[in-house]
This record gives structure tokens, C-alpha cells and sequence, in this order.
């Protein structure tokens, strides 16, 4: 479905990120795994994309630095010889209430979640242009649909990547590039490692139960192929935002 193509993922070394890059690769495309620390694990990610049959390669990037994911994205195309799809899946998390919040979290979690998908698109769209063709999925959250108490930085990046999304999606649709955004819930990864299971919040799940990573990399591989979607945003939440 995939093949012959080249799929970056950003924090592509684990959880939801690691899910797509497998999944992108069992699809038959070419991966570059994107990562901010963590060497052992961006490498796993792609042996097992290798296992597969299809070339994999780790790149460490610091994504809300316009300096580095420009260079990143150079480095890529020497590589693998181009990029096709481009997932923004880095994300990370300094929650705390509004009230209490340091600034210094704040911008941390607005730098890597909302303007490190800015700068991986500014990077990348010259290359879809030249092509008049290409996919971008911004992985967003139903936090940046609902609002979380707690999550003040994290629920607006990822609200910032919705508008981003359609934004985007109506700059370069004229060149049959793609622009949507999925939107997950409570997915078991590390990041909802310390949710316990009576959470108030997974009791308002309707399917009554957390999500897999490989719920949303399903859809992303979906969105890669599908032709006639742009600027939407579809959650993978079972049921929580409706």
C-alpha cells in the first residue's frame, strides 16, 4: 500500500510514535524514526521496521529547533532519498494547574508539541511542493478538543495543532498534499502509565476501556493513503468526546 514511499516520525522510538513507524513499515514504506533522547530505543524501533523489509534509519532531533529539523530533514533526504509522509507525533508533558504553572513549562510543552510540528512542516512542504504530492498528520489529543484541568500547556499546543492542521490543509491542498490531524484519548503508553483504573476520567470512556497504540497508528495508516480527506480531525478516544 505504502511501498516505495518514505514515512518521518517524530518521537517515533516509543508508545504511539513507535506503533506508526511499524505500522507505516509493515504497510512496505522506507522509515526515519525521529528522537529527541533516547538512541536504544529509536533503534529498536527500526530494526524491527527492517525485520519487515523495508530500510529504517533513527535521527536525533531537538524538534523545536528550526536550525536542527531543517537539517534533520536535509539529512533524511540524503538518505532514504526523499520524504513522503510526515507524521508529527513528539510530544511531551509538564502538567500542573494554571494557578502554579512555570512559565518555563509552559514553553517547553508549546516549543516541542506545537511549534516543533510548525517546523517539521515548514521543512518538509518545499519537498511535497516539488512533488504535488505528499501527507502530514499531526497527532493532536482530545485534551486540544476538551480542555484538561492540569494540562493548561498541553491541552493548547494540542488545540494549536488542530488549527495548525486546517490551516495547512487549505495552503497546500491546490497541490494535492493532505493535511488531517488525529485526535487520541487515553492510550496505554508511558505517558498514561500512573492513570489508574478508577480514574473519574476513563469512567466517562463509553467503550469503558484505554485505547492501544496501535488503534491510532491503524487510522494513520489509513490517512496516508486516503486521497480525498484534508483538515480533518478524527479521534481515536472510544467514544470519550463525543
Amino acid at each position: 500500500m505504502l511501498k516505495g514511499k518514505v514515512a518521518v516520525i517524530t518521537g517515533g522510538s516509543r508508545g504511539i510514535g513507535k506503533a506508526i513507524a511499524i505500522k507505516l513499515a509493515q504497510c512496505g514504506a522506507d522509515i526515519a524514526v525521529i528522537y529527541a533522547g533516547n538512541e536504544e530505543k529509536a533503534e529498536e524501533t527500526c530494526e524491527q521496521a527492517k525485520n519487515l523489509g523495508v530500510k529504517a534509519f533513527s535521527f536525533k532531533c531537538d524538534v523545536s529547533s528550526f536550525s536542527e529539523t531543517k537539517q534533520t530533514v536535509l539529512n533524511i533526504v540524503e538518505k532514504l532519498g526523499a520524504i513522503d509522509i510526515l507524521i508529527n507525533n513528539a510530544g511531551i508533558t509538564r502538567d500542573g494547574l494554571m494557578l502554579s504553572m512555570k512559565e518555563e513549562n509552559f514553553d517547553a510543552v508549546l516549543d516541542t508539541n506545537l511549534k516543533g510540528a510548525f517546523n517539521m512542516i515548514r521543512h518538509c512542504s518545499s519537498i511535497f511542493l516539488k512533488k504535488k504530492c505528499g501527507k502530514i498528520i499531526n497527532i493532536s489529543s482530545v485534551s486540544g478538543l476538551m480542555g484538561n484541568a492540569g494540562q493548561v500547556n498541553y491541552s493548547a499546543s494540542k488545540a494549536g495543532l488542530i488549527g495548525l492542521t486546517k490551516s495547512v490543509a487549505r495552503e497546500l491542498a491546490s497541490r494535492n498534499i493532505c493535511c488531517n490531524a488525529v485526535a487520541p484519548g487515553f492510550i496505554e503508553t508511558e505517558m498514561t502509565d500512573n492513570i489508574d483504573e478508577t480514574n473519574q476520567l476513563l469512567s466517562k470512556i463509553p467503550l469503558g476501556h484505554m485505547g492501544k497504540p496501535g488503534d491510532v497508528a491503524e487510522l494513520v495508516a489509513f490517512l496516508c493513503s486516503a486521497d480525498y480527506i484534508t483538515g480533518e480531525v478524527i479521534r481515536v478516544d472510544g467514544g470519550l468526546a463525543m
